[in-house]
């Protein structure tokens, strides 16, 4: 009797919490149900995690905080990939952090974070974040956990502490709430994220336009996060994106400046900015280029914009490197073309002069929606006056091109362009390629053919003066 009571109990609770489960899910998972995964239940070895990381969770562990491998490491490590970064969560914190290890730097004001460095490796530790309607919570002496919002509901400050489960709801993805545990090598999954990965769903926790307005990146990451893993963008968190995508205007510039780099130059650029353009968030990074957009994708800024991340896609699989300068130039390059015809048509200025105008105002508009840093920029407009100067081989401005440091990267976006503009431009970028791998020789005799010799000029006879009358004596 015993028996069957204990049976029927069992029962009981397991069909209430298939309903509970079924209501959460309704609701938009507010309260994810933990799940925990044991040691034999997934495939993530220590062998697989950096030896970094595992000091850092150790040192914690063993002075007594709790701390979880957290994040993009678990979640690849699942997929078995090979993480980029080793993240971890902890009750500690930052300033315990700090005391912790010497080699501990603390960074943020909006994200309150503890970098820990290992020479060029960087673990990156951040306290449990709480709820931000919680107000004040336990801190040590003197200190406040702060949190505030602007007028659209952006965090602006989020240093409000907590618990390891609300760590979880404010965590941005279903596949970013995973928890590695050094002590008993469980995860522990408190979104239903496991399950995410095996049917290839990036989803938010909660509710989908509320997170987006707590931070605006997260369109961005949805996004980045979908071409990278091969997945789809669930339905309820791709619903809200494409009517907040203006949002992104608030964003700090030198914050979208690092996240296009993410974007754009991971392995997957094109295919990103074609999922970017589809959800209207590529149009608030790169404004400038939306103007030259066509339902058919043909305009020279399109066709432009889609070879170079193509090309940038290969580079970086074949193990290359990279110049985001190089890519900068490539896909500002028409249009800022454009604007040079438009001043020098309503200016009287030369091509040249406005070339030049036209150049700075591209760049000075583009650096308000991402920070572009100055060592970039003047690379950009290196390459852009360059392609100027090529057309100019006579005498010895050809040898002196090929002695300026930026020649190399000029000349391979002088043969990019030449697919793009027509024959000029193909036989100019042929000819230049020829004279930088000829002999001396034979590069005097190319300048000599062109009309313009590598002779020295020849001085006017100077006009003897008349000799003075000699005054009469």
């Amino acid at each position: 009797m015993t028996i069957t009571r204990c049976v029927i109990f069992s029962r009981v609770a397991s069909f209430c919490r298939k309903v509970l489960t079924r209501e959460q899910k309704a609701l938009g998972n507010k309260e994810p149900s933990l799940q925990v995964y044991q040691r034999q239940e997934h495939g993530i070895s220590r062998k697989d995690i950096s030896e970094n990381a595992l000091k850092v969770l150790y040192r914690l562990n063993k002075a007594g905080f709790d701390a979880y491998l957290v994040g993009g490491g678990v979640r690849d490590l699942l997929l078995d990939k090979e993480p980029k970064d080793f993240d971890i969560a902890t009750n500690a914190t930052p300033e315990e952090i700090k005391a912790l290890f010497r080699n501990c730097r603390l960074i943020g004001r909006r994200f309150r974070l503890a970098h820990i460095l290992f020479g060029r490796d960087v673990i990156e530790v951040a306290t449990f974040r709480g709820h931000h309607d919680a107000g004040a919570v336990k801190l040590p002496a003197g200190k406040q956990a702060i949190a505030s919002r602007n007028h659209e509901g952006m965090l602006l400050r989020d240093n409000v502490y907590g618990t390891i489960d609300e760590d979880a709801e404010r965590r941005d993805f279903s596949i970013n709430a995973l928890y590695y545990s050094i002590k008993d090598f469980t995860v522990s999954d408190y979104a239903n994220g496991v399950v995410d990965l095996q049917n290839r769903l990036v989803r938010l926790i909660g509710d989908p336009e509320t997170r987006y307005r707590e931070d605006p990146v997260r369109m961005l990451r949805a996004v980045r996060f979908a071409v990278k893993l091969d997945m789809q963008i669930e339905a309820r968190t791709a619903a809200p994106i494409l009517e907040l995508s203006t949002l992104l205007k608030d964003i700090p510039a030198a914050r979208l400046f690092e996240e296009s780099l993410k974007l754009l130059q991971a392995g997957k650029g094109l295919e990103t900015y074609k999922m970017l353009r589809e959800y209207n968030l590529f149009q608030q990074l790169f404004p400038i280029l939306a103007e030259h957009f066509t339902e058919d994708h043909s305009s020279l800024t399109e066709k432009m914009l889609e070879h170079i991340l193509a090309a940038t896609d290969v580079r970086i699989t074949e193990g290359k490197r990279v110049n985001p300068a190089f890519m900068f130039a490539a896909m500002l390059w028409y249009p800022m073309n454009v604007r040079a015809e438009e001043i020098a048509s309503t200016s009287g200025l030369s091509d040249y002069d406005a070339f030049m105008i036209a150049a700075n105002d591209i760049l000075d508009e583009q650096v308000k929606n991402i920070a572009i840093p100055r060592r970039l920029t003047t690379t950009v407009r290196d390459i852009w006056q360059q392609q100027h100067r090529f057309s100019r081989r006579f005498g010895k401005r050809a040898f002196a091109m090929l002695e300026h440091p930026k020649f190399r990267a000029a000349y391979d976006f002088l043969e990019m362009r030449g697919q793009f503009e027509g024959k000029d431009v193909a036989e100019l970028a042929t000819w230049w390629h020829k004279f930088q791998f000829a002999e001396r020789d034979e590069r005097n005799k190319m300048v000599q053919e062109l009309g313009g010799g590598n002779q020295r000029r020849r001085r006017r006879p100077q006009r003897r003066k008349k000799p003075q009358a000699k005054s009469a004596s």
